[in-house]
């Protein structure tokens, strides 16, 4: 071919037709420019078609983390609210000392004791070029700002934790409540809530305590009363926080299923 080009150039020098060869030769540059665009063009489309089949990998990837990640944060609230029910039983049994139930006492008295903390999954989409990939603006900032909001929850937590450890279990301590707390926790069996295996149900024998034990005098400790208040607190504060954290998921994956669906 070029050399079919080469021939009609010289032939139209040698026959002094400079005029028609200069039109030919725009016309041929035009031609070779087009080609080229025309390549560049079929590689961009095929580079992007590799793109969108990347960011649809990534997306199906992030909506089955986020998906768990609600999973885990749903079951992380619940377990607050399960405690906030138990600090108002033991408030009941404080104010109502004459009709405490020994058995649901010291179920309250453990539930107060568990330690919800969120741990999402964590992946490595923000701070990489495959943030890039994603198109949806809104999903781009939602993802770029999840670490910190799930750092505002879990400081929360880490609270509690210290809490727990420094202030709730000394106190259950003193007031020697533990073992039947324990006891009345394992004796019929007991399955967590956060548990993998939702169907196991472990039993233990521990035994009440044989010491002398006075529940109405556990009810009148003023430090209990304040614990119990200070955890009601504590966690109506996190789970506000959480379920500010719980609509974010919830948006993501809304945005993300449209996109997947594109």
């Amino acid at each position: 071919m070029m050399k079919f080009f080469k021939k009609i150039r010289q032939k139209m020098l040698t026959e002094s037709k400079f005029r028609k060869y200069l039109l030919y030769a725009i016309g041929e540059i035009i031609l070779v420019v087009i080609g080229i665009l025309i390549a560049l063009s079929i590689n961009n489309w095929n580079e992007k078609q590799k793109e969108l089949a990347k960011e649809q990998l990534i997306l199906k990837q992030l909506n089955s983390e986020y998906q768990s990640n609600l999973n885990q944060l749903d079951q992380k609230i619940l377990m607050r609210n399960e405690a906030l029910e138990a600090c108002n039983n033991v408030l009941n049994h404080i104010d109502n000392p004459n009709s405490i139930k020994e058995d649901e006492f010291y179920q309250s008295l453990w539930i107060l004791f568990r330690d919800p903390t969120f741990d999402p999954i964590k992946n490595d989409i923000v701070g990489s070029e495959n943030l890039r990939l994603i198109n949806n603006d809104t999903l781009v900032r939602f993802l770029s700002n999840w670490s910190s909001e799930v750092f505002q929850v879990q400081e929360l937590e880490l609270e509690y934790q210290k809490f727990r450890t420094e202030i709730l279990l000394p106190c259950y301590l003193r007031l020697g409540v533990s073992r039947n707390v324990n006891n009345n926790l394992w004796k019929d069996g007991y399955t967590p809530t956060e548990a993998l295996d939702k169907e196991s149900k472990k039993k233990f024998t521990i035994k009440p305590t044989k010491k002398s034990l006075n529940l109405n005098k556990i009810l009148e400790d003023v430090e209990l009363e304040g614990i119990v208040s200070q955890v009601i607190t504590h966690h109506q504060v996190t789970n506000i926080q959480s379920q500010t954290l719980r609509m974010r998921i919830i948006n993501m994956l809304e945005i993300i299923e449209r996109e997947i669906k594109k």
